[in-house]
């Protein structure tokens, strides 16, 4: 990582205390529909944002200008950075008044990096990377566009978003106080206002993010450009890990708003995978059923529900198959029907009188009872911890789950779960992360971490 630049100042400040950043690499195809897709959805949003973005030179930000003086008009204010090349700053879209072009000295480290961060009330988004350096290549070097490879993250959470936003701000000192000085009042002002404001729909913004992709890789799998490019399966398998990277994102903002229980998803995918185990799942079915897990919230009904707003790739997955329910958001990536499916009908109970379909008994899907009973009895017990002091919160909530034996959940599951909370109350530990996804392929393989943990038992 390049000494100064605002991608190492934000690793250096989070791996003392905060917590680490998920990094990975990732090709310029996957940025550029990542970025598109992030850019354009603040068209659809409720609130005009602050945009920066860090372009490496200007020859990169002239192709990208004509769209942005589309997003200048739906912004507060636009910041662009880049080493500036021949007309730079003579296209129309860098004479806008709520626009600023920063000239980046070539040594720079920022001139290096590929940024787009999006701040405003009710949405934030960010791609924060800078491009591999000739000692990471080594002998591979890039002979194409295709082949260029970037080290960093995205995100979608707003606390993170907004501290990246002030770094570069205060990288911006250096070349122009006054701008910076501005910037910051207007982060302070969006601060202030994001306590009151309703957040955009998320659901709808993911589905943006896949829908390009998918449309990226479908371009990549054109006959000429398979043919000619020898990283191909690199690539797509870096385009569709992000696939599932937006859902999980996706999850863990979920997560992250819920204070009382901000680690909901990933205890439930940790328990899940203790099942597994304990009921003696072929390895692909029990990894079905952990990422279920990691994403049960995304797909509960009574939650999907309450989003009325669908971006047009969700439009279009409903119009190709009308029986998708509750968990449709899923559907828009081919790869996780199955997902979706178990987490449709995590809300049915075993007696038939649960939604969405009243499914009962063994028709419903084995996974989605699990996950049922996993996320009740993690929420109660989160929930006797909160406000039960005198007795045993596993034991609690594990005494309300048997009580319903027969009629929400199936008697055996609850046999298996009394083992695991046995072994808890003995000492057994549970390891509850946020996945870091290489590839990806095996989460979304049917047939077939970096970990930042929190220990529960």
């Amino acid at each position: 990582m390049l000494e100064g630049s605002i991608l190492q100042r934000l690793d250096e400040a989070h791996r003392h205390g905060k917590q680490p950043l998920n990094l990975g690499v990732y090709y310029k195809n996957t940025l550029v529909a990542l970025c598109h897709a992030l850019e354009d959805f603040i068209l659809d949003s409720n609130s005009t944002p602050l945009i920066i973005t860090a372009f490496q030179r200007g020859k990169w930000y002239l192709e990208e200008a004509t769209r942005y003086n589309d997003l200048a008009k739906k912004s507060q204010h636009v910041t662009i950075l880049a080493t500036p090349d021949s007309g730079f700053d003579t296209h129309p879209t860098s004479k806008k008044e709520n626009v600023a072009l920063v000239h980046l000295k070539p040594e720079d480290p920022v001139a290096q990096e590929w940024h787009l961060m999006i701040l405003s009330p009710t949405y934030t988004a960010m791609v924060l990377c800078q491009e591999l350096s000739d000692a990471d290549y080594g002998t591979n070097k890039p002979k194409e566009d295709l082949e260029r490879k970037f080290y960093g993250f995205w995100t979608f959470e707003p606390k993170l978003v907004r501290e990246t936003v002030e770094l570069t701000i205060d990288h911006l000192k250096n070349y122009e106080p006054q701008l910076a000085e501005l910037m910051a009042g207007k982060v302070a002002k969006m601060t202030a206002e994001s306590a009151t404001r309703q957040r955009d729909d998320l659901d709808a913004v993911v589905s943006q993010v896949v829908k390009y992709l998918q449309d990226s890789h479908k371009t990549l799998h054109q006959p000429e450009q398979a043919a000619s490019f020898t990283g191909f399966q690199d690539l797509s398998e870096n385009i569709v890990s992000n696939e599932m990277q937006a859902f999980l994102r996706m999850a863990q903002l979920l997560d992250a708003t819920d204070v009382s229980n901000p680690m909901a998803a990933s205890e439930v995918a940790a328990m899940a995978e203790a099942m597994s185990q304990l009921l003696d799942l072929p390895a692909w079915q029990a990894k079905r059923l952990y990422l279920s897990g990691l994403l049960h919230r995304v797909g509960l009904p009574e939650v999907t529900k309450e989003r009325n707003k669908q971006s047009q790739a969700q439009k279009d997955v409903l119009e190709q198959n009308q029986s998708a329910s509750k968990a449709s958001v899923l559907r828009v990536m081919p790869q996780l029907e199955a997902v979706s499916k178990i987490l449709t009908h995590q809300r049915e109970a075993w007696d038939g009188s649960g939604i969405p379909a009243g499914l009962a008994y063994d028709s419903i899907p084995l996974e989605s009872r699990v996950i049922c009973l996993l996320a009740d009895f993690q929420q109660k017990m989160k929930a006797y911890k909160q406000y039960s002091l005198d007795k045993n919160p596993m034991t609690q909530a594990l005494a309300d789950c048997q009580a319903l034996a027969g009629k929400r959940y199936d008697p055996k599951l609850l046999d298996a779960l009394t083992l695991l909370v046995m072994g808890m109350q003995q000492g057994m530990t549970l390891e509850a992360y946020r996945p870091k996804i290489a590839t990806g392929m095996w989460l979304v393989d049917s047939n077939h971490a970096s970990k930042n943990k929190t220990i529960f038992s």
